[in-house]
């Protein structure tokens, strides 16, 4: 039987419904506070077919003893949301260099279920993304990703360039694409720890992310055609780094 957790507080809360509403299977909300951000809420959670109680003070403080649960608290099946610390921890424990995914705002929710999927296919160890300004696992993922949600390690975390910082503090070279890019992503090395860092539908990687990024690649185009889809992008460049961390693993001859 899955785990159930539950999670308090009006910013939590919020965040486990971007990171993914479909783990949400009941909530708590007082029924006195009539406030806009209470209201807000009660529309978001009505559209989930999930249990929804209006408590009282008391049986909320039951719920999450010595907790400031700001009137709501959610019952949540499964891996709770995986953030900053928990980003840090997976990365510790991982015996090999890493390959991860960063993705930039990507909101398209197609878009994400598609690069967890090829991010399953190619092995990489987690896919982050910033907690703001991005879609999280909606049902819509679920279904374009395959499976994949469930399996690929997906960190949303506070600040994207604070995390940028600390990948490379851990010795993780950070590879942007971008159409800017100086060279193209054929001539790099992806076979030691790397993040491959996407940028958003249309607008690309955002300034402050291009400028944390140890190089910046592009992809060449062949045709009329300015740039590839960011699920397809994605996918060009995984494989490249399966290919030469393959030849690297195993020299033929």
């Amino acid at each position: 039987m899955s785990r159930i957790t539950l999670i308090g507080g009006l910013h939590a809360v919020q965040s486990a419904l971007r990171y993914d509403p479909t783990r949400v299977t009941e909530i708590w909300l007082d029924r006195r506070r009539r406030d806009a951000r209470l209201q807000k809420l009660r529309r978001q959670v009505a559209e989930l077919h999930c249990k929804v109680h209006e408590a009282d003070a008391r049986t909320l403080d039951d719920k999450l003893p010595g907790a400031n649960h700001q009137g709501v608290v959610l019952a949540w099946q499964g891996q709770a949301p995986r953030g900053d610390v928990e980003l840090a921890d997976h990365l510790d424990g991982l015996g090999h260099p890493p390959l991860l995914l960063v993705l930039d705002q990507v909101q398209d929710p197609h878009n994400l279920g598609a690069c967890l999927r090829t991010a399953d296919a190619a092995g990489v160890d987690a896919v982050i993304t910033p907690r703001d300004r991005a879609v999280g696992l909606t049902p819509v993922v679920h279904r374009v990703a395959a499976g994949a949600a469930e399996i690929v390690p997906l960190f949303q975390v506070t600040n994207l360039a604070r995390c940028l910082r600390d990948l490379r503090d851990r010795g993780i070279w950070l590879f942007g694409l971008a159409e800017e890019g100086a060279t193209t992503f054929h001539g790099a090395d992806l076979t030691g720890a790397v993040a491959v860092v996407m940028g958003a539908e249309g607008k690309g990687l955002r300034r402050l992310t291009r400028e944390h990024c140890d190089t910046l690649a592009a992809i060449p185009m062949a045709g009329r055609v300015e740039s590839l889809n960011v699920s397809v992008a994605t996918g060009v460049v995984l494989f490249e780094a399966v290919r030469q961390r393959q030849a690297f693993a195993w020299p033929s001859g």
